[in-house]
């Protein structure tokens, strides 16, 4: 347990406890309560006579569907739990982030509430953490991606990140270096997968069997996938504004070019030029089509400035429940069928 922090935990039972975190589990929680009880028998399960101690680090994402609710009344009795509250929803890599924050041990696993890897998966990569890996993930064996996320892997592949597995990122798990660095450097408005790859830190892809989900739907629409790409892109590449550059180069040259042969052909009379509205029209058009997209691409840059110069927080968390809260939280008032009653939501 030397990878663990220095410090006591609070278990589930609400007893202090003075053994060392090896393992924190992060999990984010968005409008998932269908998944509560799911998640907590597979992940009690797994834990039961494990050698390493873990915690499990909810947060809630600004879920308005009773997840909070049942996860306070959801009894782990081999890991210690912890929920982290945010005050809105912030997005996923947002609520990760906040759960580094957050958590107690050293070593760190992104884990998800609809369970695409399996729960043994936490055990291997903790064991190659331990083997002098700085970052171990998981490269998922079976997914088939959709066309756009298909597209938008090889793009990642070919302009930022070469080691970036085609098919996409499953669970990350990694140590106290990466840790340090993510809660050093916490950015808005970026891809906390992709930071991590440009860190440079030994890493390993384990390939993991990807399941489905089960109960609900998925929270990662394509809007936020849209979201995503751009954000990628501007934070992590200069393809985008040198594109546009090149774009107006070759536009500039081709105008120039086209120019001088007007003149030529003119000055000689070598062929019949008419020339008027249509094709200044074209021109027009194209011409200013290129400055709008370049005017885009630097205002996306010049935005993202402000909003690092403003220093605004990325997450800002309600609170933090665990332990003795957790119990009082779930004997505060509440009966056994009203927690129950947002089994099927609200």
């Amino acid at each position: 347990m030397s990878a663990g922090t220095d410090m006591c935990y609070v278990d589930a039972a609400g007893e202090q406890n003075n053994e060392l975190l090896d393992l924190s589990i992060i999990i984010p929680i968005y409008n998932e309560n269908e998944n509560v009880e799911r998640i907590r028998r597979d992940l009690d399960a797994y834990f039961a006579g494990k050698d390493f101690s873990a915690e499990v680090v909810f947060v809630d994402d600004g879920s308005t569907d009773g997840s909070v609710e049942k996860l306070c009344a959801a009894i782990f009795e081999h890991a210690s739990v912890k929920i982290v509250k945010l005050s809105k929803n912030f997005g996923s890599h947002a609520a990760l982030r906040a759960g580094i924050a957050n958590a107690s041990a050293d070593r760190c696993i992104f884990y998800y509430m609809d369970m695409p890897d399996p729960p043994s998966i936490i055990g291997d990569f903790y064991q190659w953490l331990g083997q002098g890996y700085d970052m171990v993930y998981g490269i998922r064996k079976g997914y088939k991606p959709s066309f756009l996320s298909g597209l938008f892997s090889k793009l990642l592949i070919h302009f930022i990140a070469p080691d970036y597995p085609k098919d996409g990122i499953g669970s990350i798990a990694f140590n106290q270096k990466i840790k340090a660095q993510l809660n050093q450097n916490i950015e808005s408005d970026s891809s906390i997968f992709l930071q991590l790859f440009s860190m440079g830190f030994r890493k390993k892809g384990i390939e993991c069997p990807f399941g489905k989900r089960e109960k609900g739907v998925s929270k990662w629409t394509f809007t936020k996938k849209f979201k995503l790409l751009i954000d990628t892109f501007v934070t992590f590449s200069h393809v985008p504004i040198r594109a546009v550059s090149i774009a107006g180069l070759t536009m500039a040259l081709m105008g120039i070019i086209w120019g001088i042969a007007i003149l030529i052909i003119k000055l000689f009379n070598l062929i019949p030029l008419q020339l008027g509205y249509p094709t200044l029209i074209v021109v027009l058009l194209f011409g200013f089509g290129v400055t709008n997209i370049s005017i885009g691409v630097m205002s996306e840059y010049l935005v993202r400035t402000l909003q690092a110069a403003r220093r605004r927080p990325v997450f800002i968390v309600d609170e933090v429940l665990e332990g003795k809260s957790l119990m009082e939280r779930q004997t505060n008032g509440r009966t056994p069928n009203e927690i129950n009653r947002y089994e099927g939501g609200r």
